[in-house]
């Protein structure tokens, strides 16, 4: 009997040391499964906030920036494009171009809430995979060739995840490569880094 009680009891252990160790993270050599443009970069985003430094934390705001009252605080928001005025905001805050845009049927953004050439980082589902590379070449034309009017960013990312996710971020140097260790520490191989440019002059 007391044989029997100590395997049941190394059995229950043994589950619940595996529902333990279940961080809710994908598995960084599989398929990721991502559901929507949202839940990419708040995975994202929570795993800069645990492993970036003190002094590179910040206030974040995203979604439909053109309406404040549909502003998500302190976590990246889905931005409904077939909302007035959206697509315009998407495209000139994070140098995406309309035509881009249109090959798009999922996106969520973030920024920086007191400086957003700091860090702005915004997500797309590419609805047709055949379309990622012209979606990843329109961002990075649009956003080497801005004309920037408070502060310069200093440096651009684009990359890939899952084959058809594009995720771009701009911002300060330090920001932008703590966003791309923790991207690349959530998705693993799935994110491939396609663009990275030095922006400031």
């Amino acid at each position: 009997m007391k044989k029997i009680t100590v395997l049941l009891l190394a059995i229950a252990m043994t589950f619940i040391c595996v529902a333990c160790g279940n961080s809710g993270k994908p598995d960084n050599g599989g398929s990721t499964e991502i559901k929507d443009a949202t839940e990419l970069l708040t995975n994202a985003w929570t795993e800069y906030n645990e492993s970036a430094s003190d002094d590179l934390k910040f206030a974040v705001g995203g979604g439909n920036i053109e309406n404040f009252e549909l502003v998500v605080m302190d976590a990246p928001g889905k931005c409904d494009t077939s909302l007035e005025g959206a697509k315009d905001a998407l495209s000139v805050s994070f140098c995406i171009p309309m035509e881009a845009i249109d090959m798009t049927d999922d996106a969520a953004n973030m920024m920086n809430m007191m400086m957003a050439n700091n860090f702005s980082a915004a997500a797309y589902h590419v609805a047709d995979s055949a379309n990622v590379e012209k979606v990843v070449a329109g961002i990075k034309d649009a956003t080497l060739g801005n004309r920037w009017m408070c502060g310069f960013p200093e440096k651009l990312i684009v990359v890939t995840v899952d084959g058809d996710y594009v995720v771009s971020a701009f911002g300060n140097g330090q920001v932008i490569d703590a966003f791309k260790a923790a991207l690349t520490t959530v998705y693993g191989d799935a994110a491939v880094v396609s663009v990275e440019e030095a922006l400031a002059e």
